[in-house]
Parts: C-alpha cells; sequence; structure tokens
C-alpha cells in the first residue's frame, strides 16, 4: 500500500512537472514568437512612391493609448487592430501631408461603424487634417456602402465620393433616444429616492421618470439642433450645397439610394469597387499586373518616422498631454476609467518634472464621482500656479468633466462638443418591496436615530432626505463657486447658466464657459506660447501606455493571430434588436461604476448619445 501511495505520488508529481514543462515552452515559445514579430518591425515600414495611404473609417479612434491590461483582453480578439488614438491620426494625416510618396488617401467607409466611440468633435478634428492634406494637393477619394451622417460628415472633405450601385445613404437628421427604467424598477419593487440641485439634471430622469422632462427636452434639443447646424454648414460647405438643402433631404428623403444620392450632389459617383481599385491604380502609377494600386493603411504608416519630414520633435522641453478619457470614478479606477487617486499622482510628478513646462488636459468625459473630481480638479489647480495648464474638450467634457477644467488657463473646445451640465444629484436606492415580496424581511437595533441611515431595507425618512439635500446643496454650491472663480464670472450668472444644463462648444463659449473654438493641435500651440517655448519643445502623453505594449503588442496583432492560426473576427451588419440590449448594457456598466464614498455625482444624464 506503501509502496502503491508513492508510485501514485510519484506519477502524480511526474505529470504536474510534465505539465509545467509544456506550459513553460508553450509559453516560451509565444513569446519568441512575440518577439520575433516586434523585432520585425523596428525598422520603418516601406512606402512605395506614388503611394496612397488607406484610411479605413470604421477604425475607433480614442484619445489615449489603451493600457496593458486592455490590450492583452483584446490583442487576439482582434478589436485591438480597430483602435488608434486621436493623436496618433493628426500627426500621421501631417506627415502624409508633407510626403511626396504620398499622392493620395483613401477614405474606406464600406466597413460597418457600430459600436465606434468617436464623436463629432472627434471627427472634426481629423476632418480638419484631411482639409489640410487636400489643400496641399492630395487627392481624396471614399468609397461606401452604407453612408451615414457620421461617416459621411467625415468623408463629405473628398475630391470625390463614390457610393456602391446597391448602396445608400441615410441623411435624415440627429436624434437621441434615452432609456428610462422607472416602470421596471416599480414592477419588481425597488424604490428610488433622489435628491438633486439643477432643473436640467437630466441624469437623475431615468431612474424616476418615464419620459423626458419638459427642461431635459428642452436642453437636448438646442445640444442636437447646435450639433446638426454644424453638420449641414461644415458638409454644405465641402460639397457646396446650402443648409437648406440639406434639411430638405433630411425631412423628405431621409434614405436616398445610390442614384438619388448623386442627383442631390452628395456624391459624385455611382462605381463598384473594382472600378475605384482602377482608378486608383491609374493615380498612384501602378503596373497593369498589379493586384491592386500602391498604398499603405494609416496604421503601418504611423510607424515611418517623421524626422525627414520635419514633424518630429526632440527637445527638453516638454508639453504633458494628459488625457481624462472615461468615467470619472473615485480611487484608481479600471483602464477605461479616470481614476481620481491615479490622475492626481499624474499631476503631482508632472508639477514636480522641471522637464514638463506645460501641460494640457484633454477631457472626454461624462463626469461621475465629486471626489474623484475634486481630487483631480486641486491637483491641476496647484500645477496651474507653476506651469500653464489649458484643457482641450473632446466629443464630451461635461458636468465632471467641467468640474477638473475649472482652474486651466485657457478652455478649448470643439462646436459640437457637449459640456456644461453644472449640477449634482444623488441616488437612494432600496429593496423593502423586493425582499417582502419574496418573504424577506428586516429588522433593526441602532444607537441613534440616524445610525441605519445607508440601508437598503426602507425608503429614506422626511428628515433623512433633508439631510441627503443639504449636502448635495453644499456640493453644488461649491461647484458654482469653482465655476465663478476659475472663469471670472460673477457667481450669479454661473447659477443662471448651471442647473445641470448642457451646451454645445459654440454656445459654451458663448455664455463664458469656454475661451477659443479649436481642437487638441490648437490647445497644444496655445500652451507652448504660454511657456514660452516657440517651437522647442516635445509631446509627452499620460497616462502612459505599458512597456509590454511597446515591445509586443505596438503593431503586431495581426501578424501573432495569423500566426496563431485564428480567424479574424468579421463585423456583423449592425441589429436593432441588439444595439438596444448594447444601449442597456452600457447603462448598467455605468451604474457600476458609481462608485462615490458619499453617493454624490456630477455627471451628464445616463444615455445621451447622439445617432
Amino acid at each position: 500500500m506503501r509502496n502503491f501511495l508513492k508510485q501514485t505520488f510519484a506519477s502524480l508529481l511526474g505529470s504536474l512537472l510534465g505539465l509545467f514543462i509544456f506550459c513553460g515552452l508553450g509559453t516560451t515559445g509565444l513569446l519568441l514568437l512575440l518577439f520575433t514579430v516586434a523585432s520585425s518591425k523596428d525598422t520603418d515600414p516601406v512606402v512605395k512612391d506614388k503611394s496612397v495611404l488607406v484610411f479605413d473609417l470604421s477604425t475607433n479612434i480614442t484619445d489615449g493609448e489603451p493600457s496593458s491590461s486592455e490590450l492583452l483582453q483584446n490583442t487576439l480578439s482582434g478589436e485591438e487592430n480597430k483602435r488608434i488614438s486621436l493623436r496618433t491620426v493628426l500627426e500621421t494625416l501631417e506627415k502624409a501631408r508633407r510626403d511626396k510618396r504620398i499622392v493620395g488617401i483613401y477614405l474606406d467607409a464600406s466597413g460597418t461603424t457600430e459600436g465606434r466611440t468617436a464623436g463629432f468633435a472627434t471627427l472634426k478634428e481629423v476632418r480638419q487634417a484631411l482639409e489640410k492634406c487636400r489643400a496641399a494637393g492630395k487627392k481624396i477619394v471614399a468609397y461606401g456602402m452604407d453612408w451615414g451622417e457620421r461617416e459621411y460628415y467625415l468623408s463629405s472633405v473628398a475630391d470625390t465620393i463614390v457610393v456602391n450601385p446597391l448602396g445608400g445613404m441615410e441623411i435624415n437628421g440627429l436624434s437621441a433616444q434615452p432609456l428610462f427604467f422607472a416602470g421596471a424598477l416599480q414592477k419588481y419593487g425597488v424604490g428610488v429616492q433622489i435628491v438633486r440641485v439643477g432643473k436640467f439634471k437630466g441624469a437623475v430622469e431615468p431612474l424616476i421618470l418615464e419620459k423626458l422632462s419638459p427642461e431635459n427636452r428642452t436642453q437636448t434639443q438646442q445640444l442636437l439642433n447646435d450639433v446638426w447646424s454644424e453638420w449641414r454648414a461644415t458638409v454644405g460647405t465641402s460639397r457646396k450645397i446650402n443648409p437648406q438643402q440639406l434639411q430638405a433631404i433630411a425631412d423628405n428623403q431621409a434614405l436616398l439610394l445610390a442614384d438619388q444620392a448623386k442627383a442631390n450632389r452628395l456624391v459624385d459617383k455611382v462605381a463598384y469597387f473594382d472600378e475605384i481599385v482602377a482608378d486608383l491604380k491609374q493615380l498612384t502609377k501602378s503596373d497593369k499586373e498589379d493586384k491592386t494600386f500602391h498604398q499603405i493603411s494609416i496604421k503601418e504608416y504611423a510607424g515611418v518616422s517623421g524626422k525627414s519630414l520635419g514633424v518630429e520633435r526632440n527637445s527638453q522641453n516638454k508639453i504633458a498631454v494628459v488625457y481624462a478619457e472615461g468615467e470619472i470614478v473615485d480611487g484608481l479606477g479600471d483602464g477605461g476609467d479616470v481614476g481620481g487617486d491615479r490622475f492626481a499622482k499624474i499631476f503631482r510628478r508632472l508639477r514636480q518634472d522641471k522637464d514638463v513646462k506645460a501641460v494640457v488636459l484633454r477631457i472626454n468625459s461624462p463626469g461621475g464621482s465629486v471626489t474623484g473630481s475634486e481630487v483631480i480638479q486641486r491637483e491641476v489647480q496647484l500645477t496651474s500656479q507653476k506651469k500653464p495648464v489649458v484643457v482641450s474638450m473632446g466629443d464630451i467634457a461635461a458636468s465632471g468633466g467641467y468640474w477638473i477644467a475649472t482652474d486651466s488657463k485657457r478652455i478649448f473646445a470643439e462646436p459640437n462638443t457637449i459640456t456644461g451640465s453644472i449640477g449634482v444629484f444623488g441616488q437612494i436606492l432600496n429593496l423593502q418591496k423586493l425582499a417582502n415580496d419574496n418573504g424577506i424581511t428586516w429588522d433593526s437595533v441602532k444607537t441613534a436615530r440616524y445610525a441605519d441611515t445607508q440601508t437598503v431595507a426602507r425608503p429614506k425618512s422626511p428628515e433623512e432626505l433633508a439631510i441627503y439635500q443639504r449636502n448635495v446643496n453644499r456640493v453644488y454650491d461649491i461647484f458654482l463657486n469653482k465655476v465663478a472663480q476659475g472663469r471670472k464670472l460673477p457667481k450669479q450668472k454661473v447659477a443662471e447658466i448651471a442647473q445641470g444644463r448642457i451646451w454645445s462648444g459654440v454656445a459654451a463659449k458663448q455664455i463664458g464657459l469656454v475661451d477659443e473654438i479649436g481642437g487638441l493641435d490648437a490647445a497644444l500651440k496655445y500652451a507652448a506660447v504660454a511657456a514660452n517655448l516657440k517651437d522647442n519643445w516635445e509631446l509627452q502623453e499620460y497616462p502612459k501606455g505599458g512597456s509590454l505594449r511597446e515591445r509586443f503588442f505596438g503593431q503586431v496583432t495581426e501578424e501573432v493571430r495569423t500566426a496563431l492560426g485564428i480567424d479574424k473576427v468579421q463585423l456583423k451588419a449592425p441589429d436593432p434588436f441588439m444595439s438596444e440590449l448594447q444601449k442597456l448594457q452600457r447603462e448598467l456598466a455605468i451604474l457600476q461604476k458609481m462608485n462615490d464614498p458619499q453617493g454624490i455625482y456630477a455627471r451628464l444624464p445616463f444615455n445621451l448619445r447622439i445617432e
């Protein structure tokens, strides 16, 4: 028996050892593969003379680079290959503008953009960079099957827009369709009590109403009108169509077939993809035997050194760009969050770094935790006392996103940026009815009147609600003071334009919440002037991506997936039902991130999404 146990134990140990060796060899092999592919990318990509830069418009354009954890999660799924930072896009297009080898840009709008996060403010910056390329003589060709307002907004800058004969175009205006949960919460016995300040603070409405309040409807309508007006003006200028004609198309046609799109001068040609390839082969003077035209993707071209093109900077003087992108949460937060403690630490380091002469805070956030916002704002304030801090607002910089901007030297926003929403709220849930209906009850023993205030076992009493309301009022007053001091506005005026109301960038400039209309590049130029740097500066980006990404995952996703025999993920056409489920999933994810220790939030309406 003893020998049997020894043999069994030895066999088990040997099996485990063999498993470890096998796994070790497998891991080592994978690492060697990654190293081999990464080392093969150390040299500049080859750019043939008379090449076309290919820009896939289904690529997700985000402000910052993904964190190491996000890269590990997305690399083998293929999703990472569809992501690129805004700064990379702008710098790459500037290199293409100067590069004599690049003769044109092909905007590929044939893929779906469902689930992509870039808003109209981001697209406007990219559009302006494309306009510079076109002005420099780079021919821009756009081709697609089914066009929506977002794709067309970007593509309308092209010299030639081509639609597939079976394709079409959706020009039917913009809308927002928020979800409301009040009926479901009531049905399942979940009680909701709200404390808030600001008659426009619509963030709480999905929990207590079944439709938009008149105030929330008014502000949402005005925001959509501003964004739509900018869309019509911008597209109309490029296509030589007046805004009234575009409005008539949206009101009377909405969905246009290929021939109708051409008749309305929205596109220049109706043609198949092979015909576009033939035109681009002619542009690039490719040989007839070549399968396609001389081309290089924007992601690959991003790896081309910009030194010879006069794009890359090398200086001891640094301008730091801090990307505050995502929900503002208390603590460190995850990779996709703006964690108060994590970003406060970044600003402390930048404040102490003598090489950093100025900071650009790029905000793309709907807000969130007031505690997280306050922690960041304090560090921004201290940093601004030592060196210029300039804010660049992206698609959304509202509520808590505006809170952290208040102590900057200058605020830049695009006309279609969503900002403002200066207001606060708290939400108090209880499960009394849900539990009681299922036979669950609570009892309580306490040593003071309010000892069990945090319970979910019952609704809050009027006296308890009064305590919460006093705290919300106090935080709101602090918010107003911060805006009044930072923007140098009378507090009474701030109180009038606050109330939780959202504003477009162009409206925010008119009321003093924004200084200038412009994007990230405009903010960088201003920061350089404010720090007396002229052209003697270099860009540094924060939060920094992990070294794991830079060595393994910089440009190797597709090669690794191919080597491992993993098929590329195919994007499917958007399904309306799935779109609604995804919208619901986003709402639940927002609720999960609401971790403020005081239970008070400065946040944009939950599900404001322009479609």
